[in-house]
């Protein structure tokens, strides 16, 4: 018979065994669906995704008690820092006798350092409260020009301690508007602050103000052109708030990490910096106004660190108030 026929003959045979010994198919999820959709009425939750849930409840715990004893350590060391301080202060006015030269300088350095420990623990307090998700956000009409210069009135002296010039730049009057007033004031001293250490002496620092128009569906607000200049004056929709310094610069690849907690810089490690807190405080602050914050530098001359506010309503500012915390 020829091979033709034969295989003319015997195909049905050959197909049905396969169709036969073939496994039955397992019907697939659709595309996007969870793996434990097509499980039944009953849930069941994957093995490795049931891990990954146990594993982030227990770092999770753990990240809350870590929390709670460093704030528990930063609040015991309040007292005795305070009753050093007092003492430094009370010797360096000489009410307990002269001094010379020698025990001034020292007396003064000692006092430098009870102030730097002083800012670490307000750091650790203030950021221990932020991971609570439990800051009370207090939200009033405004004048942000006001807020801002009382913070540069406040630092100026100590930027002309150190020889480095601080400008507040007030290119316009911008309307008064619903916003945290002392939030807004630490997160500009934390900037300064951050802007103080690394700016060298003969250096410059600029703190200025201005409207601008932000539509949050974009990453990265900016001002085009002198129409949308003119439309921002008219119809503003946020203020940009920003401290320039003629410091080193960040580097690209560290300008997202310097807001995250406990972060420094390579050129920071080995000095007597801060706790690398500022900044990561400042973003969880910018955040609870609905805001948001970003540097930019090339690495070489100086940075810029700016941070939007929206000029919400009272309305809208007596919804969200007591829900900023929650997204900490």
């Amino acid at each position: 018979m020829p091979e033709e026929d034969y295989v003319s003959q015997h195909s049905d045979l050959k197909v049905e065994g396969l169709k036969k010994e073939a496994p039955e198919e397992t019907p697939l999820a659709s595309p996007g669906s969870p793996a434990w959709a097509s499980l039944g009425d009953s849930v069941v939750l994957p093995p490795l995704y049931q891990e990954m849930q146990d594993a982030f409840t227990r770092l999770l715990k753990h990240v809350q008690r870590r929390t709670v004893a460093l704030a528990a350590a930063a609040h015991e060391l309040k007292t005795p820092l305070t009753i050093i301080t007092g003492y430094t202060e009370f010797l360096l006015s000489e009410k307990a006798g002269p001094l010379n030269e020698r025990q001034r300088r020292a007396l003064l350095d000692s006092q430098e350092n009870c102030r730097r420990l002083q800012r670490f623990i307000q750091d650790v307090l203030t950021y221990s409260v932020l991971e609570t998700g439990k800051i009370p956000m207090k939200f009033e009409e405004g004048d942000v020009g006001a807020c801002l210069g009382e913070v540069y009135e406040v630092w100026l002296r100590l930027f002309h301690e150190k020889g480095v010039s601080l400008y507040y730049l007030t290119r316009e009057q911008i309307e008064k508007f619903q916003f945290d007033y002392f939030k807004v004031q630490q997160i500009v001293s934390n900037l300064l602050e951050n802007a103080l250490k690394f700016t060298p002496v003969g250096g410059t620092v600029w703190i200025s103000a201005e409207v601008t128009p932000w539509d949050r569906r974009n990453r990265i607000a900016s001002v085009v052109g002198e129409e949308r200049r003119k439309e921002a004056r008219v119809s503003p929709t946020a203020v940009r708030v920003t401290v320039a310094d003629t410091g080193p610069g960040i580097a690209p690849e560290y300008q997202l990490e310097v807001f995250d907690d406990f972060f420094r810089l390579p050129q920071s490690e080995g000095t007597s910096g801060g706790s690398g807190l500022g900044l990561a405080i400042a973003r969880r602050l910018v955040q609870a106004h609905r805001g948001r914050i970003w540097v930019e530098s090339d690495g070489v001359s100086g940075s810029r660190f700016s941070f939007l506010l929206p000029m919400i309503s009272e309305e809208g500012a007596s919804r969200d108030g007591a829900g900023n915390a929650s997204q900490f």
